[in-house]
Order: C-alpha cells, then structure tokens, then sequence
C-alpha cells in the first residue's frame, strides 16, 4: 500500500541491531506520507521507536495520534498528522516540544532518518509549506540528540521529493546540517 517494495529504514535498523548490537533504534519519518510499512513492521517492537510527521488527511490515510503500538511496543509509535498548509514554524513546534523530549526519554544508539523532502512548499505531490529551514533545522536537532545518546550515528535514507529544485535545495541544507 505504500510506494517501496522494499523498505530500506526498517531494513537497515534490524541489520543494525543484528549485526552491530545496537539495541535501540529511533526512526523519524519527515516524509509527506506516512510511513505506514515502517509503522507496521515495528508496531510491537519496543527497541524501535518510530517518529512521523506527515500530512493528514492524506495518502495513504493511515497515521493518526491514535496509532501508539501495541503488545510491547506501545507508545513507541509517534505519529504527528499534520493539516495541509503545515508550515516551518509547525514542523519545529512539535520537533522541538514532542519529538526531541521523546527521543531523549529513549536514548537511541542510532537514529534513521526517513528523508522524505515532498513536504517542500514547492513539491507538486502534497499541500505541505515547508522550507529548506525546517529540514535544516529539524536535522540540526536530530544531529543534537544523536551527539547526546548515539556517539552521532545518524543514517539518513533519501525517500520523496518530486520538485527536482527543491529536491535539491533540501537536500543540501539536510547534508551541511549533517556535517
């Protein structure tokens, strides 16, 4: 139901974790759509805590507050449905106030960036206002706390973006933040 056959975060967290020892992983999803795969795959799972912002109501549809886990993986299931003309000032608003507090009360040893830049006021798919400032600064407070709990180890996985200009623009600022 979503756009992957095959979804690289989910991939690379449980290689992480299997291969490396790395025992709790963080995934926020800035994508447009919600990450609905990722939300399932790790809906029970407490060693991954998954992060979304994206616009709804929206494709695919799934993605509301109430959606939390289940078993023992509730509450590590964190969805921000934002409304179509969601703005920087929204995004950074909930990055700051819900989603930096919760990924400190976590402590990741890594955090998997779902890249998605198809929330650019400019992107044709979606309705979002965001500028490059949003995702430069939201990777700047990601980057914060992976300096605080996971020795930096961020991995940033390039997901949507349908405005080739803006693509681009948003990709850069995401990667000088990176540096």
């Amino acid at each position: 139901m979503g756009f992957c056959l095959f979804n690289n975060v989910a991939i690379a967290a449980r290689y992480a974790q299997e291969n490396y020892k790395v025992g709790k992983v963080a995934i926020i999803d800035w994508d447009v759509h919600h990450g609905n795969g990722t939300q399932e795959i790790f809906y029970e799972d407490p060693t991954v805590l998954y992060i979304s912002l994206h616009q709804y109501p929206f494709y695919p549809g799934t993605g509301s507050r109430e959606e939390k886990g289940t078993g023992k993986g509730y509450g590590f299931t964190l969805n921000f449905p934002m409304p179509a003309g969601s703005n920087d000032d929204d995004y950074l608003k909930i990055f700051g106030n819900e989603i930096v507090p919760a990924l400190e009360k976590f402590k990741p040893e890594l955090i998997i960036i779902s890249a998605g830049f198809d929330a650019h006021r400019d992107d044709p798919l979606a309705g979002m206002a965001l500028t490059e400032n949003a995702f430069s600064k939201m990777t700047d407070l990601t980057k914060s706390v992976a300096e605080q709990f996971s020795d930096s180890r961020i991995l940033s996985v390039l997901e949507g973006g349908y405005n080739l200009q803006a693509l681009s623009r948003s990709v850069e600022a995401h990667m000088r933040s990176l540096k």
